[in-house]
């Protein structure tokens, strides 16, 4: 058992629990964001292009409740007891995911083009004598068989 915990105390001294840690406190602020955005200023405009169609209120009654419909919200269908099939809302969390996964690959795009793209490590020179690339280590050119300067 102290094994236990003292391989635990070791995982948590590590950065990337705290990292973790972070990220998922931004993420569930901004996933609270993008569900305002979806819901407040991109869905509206959808729905009124469609004819006033309001996704939170698009539901198939699967099964009638204690209180017979037709039910015009889906609240009123939930108050009802009736089993429903929340197409509208799911539609509008199809939306949330496409909006989100967006921002975070421009962010992700943006970051990456902040840092320098990395460089192949140099593994060859260039023969002083006939200009053909070498290996670094080479003493003597495999090409024009030239000893190469600082190696004897």
């Amino acid at each position: 058992m102290r094994k236990f915990i003292g391989d635990f105390k070791e995982f948590l001294k590590r950065g990337n629990v705290i990292d973790l840690a972070v990220a998922f406190v931004i993420g569930t602020a901004f996933s609270a964001i993008v569900t305002s955005l979806v819901n407040n200023m991109i869905m509206p405009p959808i729905g009124l292009i469609l004819k006033n169609v309001d996704f939170s209120n698009l539901f198939l009654v699967l099964h009638a409740g204690k209180i017979p419909g037709p039910y015009v919200t889906l609240a009123a269908a939930q108050k009802a007891g009736a089993v429903t099939l929340n197409y509208g809302l799911f539609v509008m969390s199809i939306i949330s995911f496409v909006i989100v996964a967006l921002v975070i690959f421009s962010l992700v795009r943006g970051i990456n083009r902040l840092y320098p793209k990395p460089t192949a490590p140099v593994t060859t020179k260039n023969c002083p004598f006939c200009a053909t690339a070498i290996p670094m280590a080479a003493t003597r050119c495999p090409h024009c068989t030239s000893q190469l300067e600082g190696h004897d």
